[in-house]
């Protein structure tokens, strides 16, 4: 079945992609990395005889893979055509789930606390009160060790 496998793997990334990386995982599974889309397809042999579990995901930055977005059980048998249609379904699906780019080339900013709202800012950024008691507090144990150590 591995054999098997990475000779669709084979076809299957030349279908999908011009440049692509094919490598075996070590479950006997076999992925296809398409480096330019920064999308891979994963193909693992499931429990009946002619399925394989094809799975889709994001190749993060500095090349480490995201998690499966989707998946699908696929015969074998099928074709290479059907494979590659089932494979271009999930990468849509995994591409659907990322944040779009803005022109000047950053993602938009999320929230880090997913509940709340984002305080509104206002025209500048002003020092807080409490800031202000604070560095009043440490310019005055600044002030009294030097007239300490003067005084003594």
């Amino acid at each position: 079945m591995s054999v098997q496998l990475r000779d669709v793997a084979g076809e299957l990334a030349g279908v999908l992609w011009r440049e692509h990386t094919v490598y075996r995982e070590r479950s006997g599974g076999v992925v296809i990395r398409g480096e330019h889309v920064r999308r891979w397809i994963s193909l693992a042999p499931t429990g009946g005889r002619d399925e394989v579990l094809v799975r889709a995901g994001r190749i993060l930055d500095g090349g480490t893979t995201a998690p499966a977005r989707s998946e699908a059980v696929v015969p074998l048998s099928a074709g290479t055509g059907v494979l590659a249609a089932t494979c271009r379904r999930l990468l849509a699906d995994a591409a659907a789930d990322v944040a779009p780019v803005a022109p000047g080339g950053t993602a938009p900013k999320r929230s880090k606390r997913p509940g709340k709202a984002e305080r509104p800012k206002g025209p500048g950024k002003h020092t807080s009160f409490g800031s202000w008691v604070i560095l009043a507090c440490v310019a005055g144990v600044i002030a009294l060790y030097v007239y300490t150590a003067m005084r003594g």
